[in-house]
């Protein structure tokens, strides 16, 4: 045992945040280990990320599944078998179920890009821009049954004038790595 915290870290695209949780981990800037990441999208580019890194993956497809109780049972049983203490949804776009809540409860924690809670949901940066706010940012908070309404743990904005989605996305994704690691930390202390 390494007396490093384990955890597991679940995506379903890129994965610049899965990537940054890792190598954070690597370098000793968090105490722990990125002992599993699971992906329900198997052409993603986390994947390829995750087996240059050296961390275990499951990477599933949901729809060779009889239902969302029975992929997550499967991903609790690895999870368990892995150890995982805390699970980070770094860009998992799937709403997680009882299975996998009543199995980790209080040990889940997503990245949002917003102030929650304004613009829950799969689209935030862009129903934010629509609506022209002056300041924009990113949350970390416990997830429960809600759609990104589960208790906020931190958040940090991004102040931001103009019109470009791009941009504006670039400028959000810059502070979440940064404040993701911060709070991993928070949290494992």
């Amino acid at each position: 045992m390494t007396g490093k915290h384990r955890i597991a870290v679940f995506a379903s695209g890129y994965g610049s945040n899965f990537e940054a949780i890792a190598r954070a981990a690597a370098e000793e800037r968090i105490n722990a280990e990125v002992v599993l990441m699971v992906c329900d999208k198997p052409a993603a580019r986390v994947c390829s990320v995750a087996e240059a890194m050296g961390v275990d993956s499951f990477v599933f497809t949901p729809k060779e599944y009889a239902s969302k109780a029975d992929f997550e049972r499967e991903i609790v049983r690895r999870c368990r078998a892995a150890g995982v203490e805390l699970i980070c949804l770094a860009g998992y776009m799937r709403i997680v179920g009882d299975t996998l809540l009543d199995a980790y409860r209080g040990r889940i924690i997503n990245l949002h890009p917003s102030l929650l809670p304004s613009f829950k949901g799969a689209h935030a940066i862009e129903q934010a821009l629509a609506f022209g706010v002056k300041v924009y940012g990113a949350t970390i908070h416990y997830v429960d049954e809600s759609l990104d309404g589960g208790r906020i743990i931190a958040q940090r904005a991004v102040p931001y004038e103009g019109d470009d989605i791009g941009e504006l996305t670039a400028a959000i994704h810059a502070i979440e790595h940064e404040l993701y690691i911060d709070t991993i930390n928070k949290l494992l202390k």
